[in-house]
């Protein structure tokens, strides 16, 4: 999958996450911009996953993503919070996804579920090195 001419590229590289409030910001500015995404690193942990959803990503088959629920900074939020922010997170992924997102990776506090880019290309994920020879 090889960018468009002139189109702007952000490549990830291990990105463990920050605030989900940001990362929804970030993600606005790219994507207005229509910019491809590529993620490449070797994890993309937390809010990283958020990129999953944008219109133009890509993914490695070696990067690791993983997905938990929200937080403050490792602190329970309430119940409405929880809610809330679960939904901006799963909004911000495809629909298959977002549905195993709000029906198991939400509710883990402590660690990860992890997906590897393989297993995500295997699920309809573009492949970012599929068009490099």
């Amino acid at each position: 999958m090889s960018p468009e001419p002139n189109q702007p590229v952000f490549i990830v590289r291990d990105d463990r996450g920050g605030l989900v409030s940001d990362r929804q910001a970030q993600i606005r500015r790219l994507q207005q911009k229509n910019t491809r995404i590529e993620i490449r690193g070797t994890v993309c942990l937390s809010s990283c996953t958020m990129y999953l959803g944008a219109d133009n990503v890509c993914v490695v088959p070696r990067t690791r993503f993983g997905f938990h629920g929200p937080s403050d900074h490792g602190k329970p939020l309430s119940h409405p919070q929880f809610d809330y922010w679960s939904q901006v997170i799963a909004d911000h992924y495809p629909k298959h996804l977002a549905r195993w997102y709000m029906q198991t990776a939400r509710h883990l506090s402590q660690g990860y579920y992890h997906l590897t880019g393989a297993q995500l290309i295997e699920m309809g994920f573009p492949n970012c090195d599929a068009d490099i020879h």
